[in-house]
């Protein structure tokens, strides 16, 4: 019997290297261990984030809108989110009513021309109404006059509470950064420390204005990235990864690059609410993690 191989599968080992790779970057089913949780949907969970990138081009706000507040700007609104993120923590709602709550802020003021002295007065009714769309037992118009140090009344708030219904006629389901960030950091197959960090970027990312150009989905994939990559020192996005978001690593890196540079500034810089909030123990205390220096060495 011969034992050499015949010429015709002389060039096996190439191919075995190249379908190794094309292996390796397999897609995973990410809902294959919820295929049995009916709480799940693993059904419907597809046509249900193809609705939710169709419909947060509908949510977007024009970038720009700053330009028809008269006496408003980007600075008092990241002030004002600072704030109302530190407010959040301590009332210990649910993730996704601070999202909503910047979502509910920034579509009124793109409609709505604001005096500097009710700005604070729309990021509480912001938040009142976020509560009552997305918790068991949302805060008390009472609370938020308190928390105000009574620069309102309870009737202030109900007034405004009404403006910002009525000019938002009522819409308040479109989807936010929250919804892809479940999904996405599904994609990773995250552990906890990752999922931390990613919420950590990506509400530092909700105080800064410029932001407002990029898409829900676009940050959340971007801020899931940035986290990737400060924890493993390395570029890391998959082909899981970049199939369930949408995005190449490449479309990414500007706004990437922005990121690090709000994590380098978290500590240090004017507004730090949400570098206090993750600088405890209940979120492991990721704020203390270093930046992803590298990712912006090439800038």
């Amino acid at each position: 019997m011969c034992l050499e191989q015949p010429e015709s599968f002389s060039i096996d080992k190439e191919v075995e290297i190249e379908m190794e790779d094309v292996f390796e970057e397999a897609l995973i089913d990410i809902d294959n261990d919820d295929a049995k949780n009916p709480l799940a949907g693993v059904e419907y969970v597809g046509d249900l984030y193809a609705y939710y990138r169709k419909m947060e081009v509908y949510s977007c706000v024009s970038p720009n809108y700053m330009e028809q507040q008269s006496e408003i700007n980007g600075n008092m609104r990241g002030v004002l989110i600072d704030w109302i993120i530190e407010v959040h923590d301590k009332f210990e709602l649910k993730e996704e009513t601070l999202f909503l709550t910047v979502h509910l802020l920034d579509r009124f003021l793109d409609k709505q021309v604001v005096g500097k002295n009710k700005l604070q007065l729309v990021g509480l009714v912001a938040f009142l109404i976020a509560g009552k769309y997305e918790e068991i037992l949302p805060p008390l118009v009472q609370e938020l006059v308190i928390i105000s140090y009574e620069t309102y009344t309870k009737k202030d708030v109900i007034e405004m509470e009404k403006l910002m219904l009525n000019t938002l006629q009522y819409n308040m389901s479109f989807p936010t950064a929250y919804v892809f960030m479940r999904r996405f950091l599904k994609a990773t197959q995250a552990d906890k420390k990752l999922e931390e960090l990613s919420f950590f970027l990506i509400e530092l990312c909700l105080v800064e204005y410029e932001m407002l150009k990029n898409s829900p989905s676009f940050m959340a994939a971007a801020a899931i990235y940035t986290a990737q990559c400060t924890l493993y020192g390395v570029k890391e996005w998959s082909t899981t990864c970049e199939w369930h978001t949408g995005y190449s690593e490449e479309s990414l890196m500007k706004c990437v690059k922005l990121i690090v540079r709000y994590h380098e500034k978290a500590k240090t810089g004017g507004l730090i609410g949400v570098h206090n909030k993750y600088n405890a123990s209940k979120f492991g205390y990721v704020a203390k993690v270093e930046p992803a220096y590298f990712l912006v060495q090439d800038s």
